[in-house]
């Protein structure tokens, strides 16, 4: 019995901006993906200069914002999936950067 696989190569990100209602990403294929910023809380309750601090990651395959603790996928991207993040643990994030905002 013969199986076949395909490989499918996913575009990678060039570069990426963020708005207080998008999160737009520019791939190797030429496309534009934009998402609606709620779909990733942490970025939507980021500051304008946390949400421009971002690098890419796994060669273009991901893109990190230290400053938020998030993570996003090209590949989830295309595939139209939000944050999978429970409440529980973004409510536990969301307090944490609350108490340390009151510090400074």
């Amino acid at each position: 019995m013969n199986t076949l696989v395909v490989e499918i190569d996913f575009p990678y990100a060039q570069d990426v901006h963020v708005t207080d209602d998008a999160l737009t990403v520019d791939l190797s294929d030429g496309r534009t993906i934009s998402v609606p910023l709620g779909w990733f809380p942490r970025l939507e309750h980021g500051r304008p200069e946390e949400r421009a601090n971002w690098r890419l990651i796994g060669k273009g395959h991901g893109i990190h914002w230290p400053d938020l603790d998030e993570d996003i996928s090209v590949e989830g991207l295309l595939a139209g999936k939000p944050s999978g993040e429970s409440q529980a643990s973004f409510k536990k994030w969301l307090q944490g950067r609350e108490s340390r905002e009151q510090i400074i």
